[in-house]
């Protein structure tokens, strides 16, 4: 569901531009309505858990379409992120330091 809410508001940051009586206007992008977006949220909302798996079938197909960098800013905007790609001195990567290691240090 968060995902989901997530996405709606990056794409509803998108903006493109269109001739209308030969000026150029700044528009706000439509991409999410394309999608079916609000759709996908509702039922996600729903109270009925055949409509709420629903849900999730259709944004789980929609995440897979989507590019990698739009996956990343909707993981930015949850604050999720990767251990893998965090530091080893963050705590939240939960990585055990390397055998042999014993001074934790970086100075030694």
């Amino acid at each position: 569901m968060q995902a989901a809410s997530a996405l709606q508001y990056i794409l509803a940051k998108r903006t493109h531009r269109k001739k209308v009586l030969g000026q150029e206007v700044i528009v706000p992008g439509q991409l999410g309505e394309a999608l079916r977006l609000p759709l996908i949220i509702k039922r996600l909302q729903s109270r009925q858990i055949r409509q709420r798996e629903q849900g999730v079938d259709d944004f789980s197909a929609l995440w897979l379409t989507l590019s990698v960098t739009t996956q990343k800013r909707v993981r930015q905007v949850l604050d999720w992120y990767d251990p893998q790609d965090l530091d080893w001195d963050d705590k939240r990567s939960n990585r055990n330091p390397l055998p042999g290691n014993d001074d934790p240090s970086p100075d030694h």
